[in-house]
């Protein structure tokens, strides 16, 4: 019964931590908030946990891990979407990325790690976030300046 504890563990594990960037998300008004994010991150630990489960001579795990990462590619270029000269949904796609190697660490008993990478998504999602926008986009992407329009003057790139 102490195996299923910690299995069970893991897997609320990964919704708790993929609910926290969620909420970051959710926060930002973003179309992959809360529950989409602990979806992703509870998803990648259960297919993780099986997959180290059934394994025997023979077996690599380290397959249905890298479909994990295929599969949220799938989903993650669904998220971007471009609209004229603004392509928006990167950092979504990036970020249900990341929530699924999340759920993949706490999938494969790595606890520490997982928590230290939501922290680092946080501090990303949050702080460096601030910093572009105070710095300005134009300053971070030079090539941006040359594609003014009269839209631009308003905030529209």
């Amino acid at each position: 019964m102490d195996i299923y504890l910690e299995l069970f563990g893991r897997i609320l594990l990964a919704a708790v931590l993929g609910a926290a960037i969620g909420f970051e998300r959710e926060r930002s008004q973003k179309a992959a908030g809360l529950r989409t994010n602990a979806l992703v991150a509870m998803g990648a630990a259960l297919l993780t946990i099986i997959s180290l489960s059934f394994g025997g001579p023979g077996a690599d795990p380290s397959r249905i891990i890298s479909n994990i990462i295929v599969g949220i590619g799938f989903i993650g270029g669904g998220a971007i979407l471009r609209e004229g000269q603004r392509i928006t949904g990167i950092t979504t796609a990036a970020t249900l990325w990341v929530v699924a190697a999340i759920g993949i660490a706490v999938g494969m008993g790595f606890y520490r790690e997982a928590l230290f990478s939501v922290a680092v998504v946080y501090f990303i999602l949050t702080i460096l976030w601030l910093i572009e926008r105070k710095v300005g986009r134009t300053m971070v992407y030079p090539s941006l300046r040359e594609k003014k329009t009269a839209e631009d003057e308003h905030g529209e790139l």
